[in-house]
């Protein structure tokens, strides 16, 4: 086996890849290019000449420390050579080469949780356990295992003259940003990126493919909720959703932001809805209990994490192996 290890810094020198991963797309890549505060890169892994697997990692620069984010565990082709090792070979690569370049190295939302377990240990990485909330959407009713109460809700904001939209112009996007800024700005855990990966979106979906959409909700012409997605493949992910709700109570602002996209993914056929942060697995979890009353189903995972600190990584292994 001689698997040949290419980091790609910019978009456009990356040659033709396949793939349906989002979180290891070129078009992501190009998104993240264009928002300040990000620095992607791509390895790719070729057996000779023909691509069989990539990995984007995502740093994420502030003003005191670098992150290394990587969503998954990268993406693979049809080749003879196992997944698997394939992900070995880029992982070594990955963890030798930056192993002291950044704060802290987070791999996340793995789809498969067992997946290349010994090889994160090799490489220093240790596990904290999450959750994931994924709602089925292909059942001939989306609100099959709804809670009456958020039913209830979802139809009140609509009476009351609550209305669903897309921003599909850059005006709209703004306002939409203005919005989740100031819901965000309550959130210490909570990460936003500037406007300009809002724009970059909307661009990109103009340009080519649909890689994700951004929705709204409105009252008397106002944006008072909305949320952002991300397709890939059957699956749509939730990146980021907020309402007004203290402003406009009775329209359910929040709600009426992740319904929204809820539906335009169900009649766009896409198969799941999963929602990208349902926390930590805490028995009290005031996000995780509002998105597991639209119905969906939660689910054990995993994140590895390495940091530069080595005395620090040392014991925080112990801890979690």
């Amino acid at each position: 086996m001689a698997i040949r290890l290419v980091t790609y810094e910019h978009s456009e020198t990356l040659p033709l890849l396949p793939g349906k991963n989002v979180f290891h797309s070129v078009s992501l890549f190009r998104i993240l290019e264009r928002t300040p505060g990000y620095n992607p890169f791509m390895l790719v892994a070729f057996d000779r000449e023909k691509p069989i697997g990539k990995l984007l990692c995502v740093i994420r620069k502030s003003c005191f420390l670098q992150k290394c984010v990587i969503y998954d565990t990268g993406e693979y082709f049809d080749t003879d050579i196992r997944h698997d090792l394939i992900f070995d070979e880029l992982l070594s690569y990955f963890t030798n080469r930056n192993k002291d370049n950044f704060f802290v190295i987070e791999f996340r939302n793995l789809n498969e949780p067992l997946f290349g377990y010994r090889y994160f240990r090799k490489n220093g990485y240790f596990p904290v356990k999450r959750l994931r909330v994924i709602n089925s959407i292909h059942h001939s009713t989306i609100d099959k295992w709804m809670g009456g109460s958020r039913k209830r809700q979802i139809q009140q904001g609509l009476k009351n003259g609550a209305v669903l939209g897309v921003a599909d112009d850059k005006l709209k996007v703004q306002y939409f940003f203005r919005m989740l800024k100031n819901y965000y700005s309550s959130k210490v855990f909570k990460y936003l990126p500037g406007v300009d990966f809002f724009t970059a979106l909307l661009d990109l979906g103009n340009e080519s493919e649909e890689v994700g959409k951004i929705f709204t909700v409105s009252y008397n012409d106002k944006i008072i909720g909305g949320s952002c997605c991300l397709f890939s493949d059957d699956t749509v992910f939730l990146l980021f959703s907020g309402g007004m709700r203290k402003s406009y109570p009775t329209l359910y602002p929040g709600v009426l932001a992740v319904w929204n996209a809820m539906l335009y993914s169900r009649e766009n056929g896409y198969s799941h809805f999963e929602f990208i942060d349902a926390g930590l697995p805490f028995k009290k979890y005031g996000y995780r209990d509002f998105i597991l009353r639209f119905g969906g189903k939660q689910l054990s995972t995993r994140r590895w994490y390495r940091l530069k600190w080595r005395w620090l990584n040392k014991i925080l292994e112990k801890i979690y192996l």
